[in-house]
Parts: structure tokens; C-alpha cells; sequence
């Protein structure tokens, strides 16, 4: 299982970077040949803005596991240790409830997209908005394979040994 975690969160942070990449490649070239030529690309922003969007749903799930999202921790840390848990339970129950229907709305409106084309790569609105429900998928396999470890511990994977105080470590690098 620690196999498949480590392939699937590796494909994951390899889209991402294969994303990143592409988006300053793209508008690079763009630039390049504006000043070159006199010409641009036709649909080289439009390209950059949706790899943008698939950029962020599809990393949103890597920050997730990381802890890099936003958190208020002042209702948690105002708990004893199994009021923590619980809260933190029905934190994990209540995000995957909104991932799915998410997930839902986001197939659905997809779907509505199909037919319509973007202006520039003329190609069906679908594939841009098939980001949503592909990003909120993602956050929720995220979600379960930490689920565990943040109930119980509150900590994501990506962070060092639990209870393990970031300020001290800040300096004792300082």
C-alpha cells in the first residue's frame, strides 16, 4: 500500500511539475516570437491561463497532504486531546462530503461544456472544466491516505515527527 501511495503521489507532483513547465515555455515562445517576428501565438495565453487551472486543482491535493492549505487552529488547540481528534474527525468527514460534491458538480457542469469551444485553441470547454472534478478526485484520495495520521496525531505527511515544535526548529537553524 506505502508503494502505491509513494507511485501515486509521485505522478501526481510530476503533472504538476510537467504543468509548471509548460506554462513558461509556452508564453517564453510567445514573447520570443512577438519580438522577433512582430507575430504571437494566437492561443498562447489562453493555453497558459488553463494550464493554470489544471495546475491548481491538480496541486491542491499535494498541498493537502503537506499542510499547506489555510487552517484556524484556535478551536483545536483550545480542546483536550480527544476533543482534538474528534474535531479534527468531522474536519476529515466534512471535507470529503464537500470534495464529493464537488466532484459532482463539477462532472455535471463539465458535461454542460462539451459543446461550447474555447476562442482560441478551439477546443470543448470540457477539457478545461473536467479540471474541477479531476482536482476534487485527487484531494480525496489525498485526503484518505492522511485521513489516518491527521486524526490521530495532527499531522500531515509531509511534516517531521509529531508534536515536533516548528518555532524551536527555526532556531536551532537560526
Amino acid at each position: 500500500m506505502k508503494r502505491l501511495e509513494r507511485i501515486f503521489v509521485r505522478a501526481n507532483a510530476w503533472a504538476v511539475i510537467l504543468i509548471l513547465g509548460a506554462m513558461p515555455l509556452i508564453v517564453g515562445a510567445n514573447i520570443a516570437l512577438r519580438y522577433l517576428t512582430g507575430h504571437s501565438l494566437s492561443w498562447a495565453d489562453e493555453a497558459a491561463r488553463y494550464l493554470m487551472i489544471w495546475m491548481t486543482f491538480v496541486g491542491a491535493g499535494l498541498a493537502l497532504r503537506m499542510g499547506a492549505h489555510v487552517a484556524i487552529t484556535n478551536l483545536q488547540d483550545a480542546l483536550p486531546g480527544r476533543g482534538q481528534q474528534i474535531l479534527r474527525g468531522a474536519l476529515v468527514i466534512g471535507l470529503l462530503i464537500f470534495f464529493g460534491f464537488m466532484v459532482s458538480v463539477g462532472i455535471e457542469y463539465a458535461q454542460r461544456m462539451q459543446y461550447q469551444m474555447t476562442p482560441a485553441l478551439r477546443v470543448p470547454f470540457l477539457y478545461v472544466y473536467a479540471a474541477m472534478p479531476v482536482g476534487f478526485s485527487l484531494l480525496i484520495v489525498h485526503l484518505l491516505l492522511i485521513a489516518p495520521q491527521f486524526v490521530t496525531a495532527g499531522t500531515y505527511k509531509g511534516e517531521r515527527a509529531a508534536g515536533e515544535d516548528p518555532a524551536a526548529r527555526e532556531g536551532a537553524n537560526g
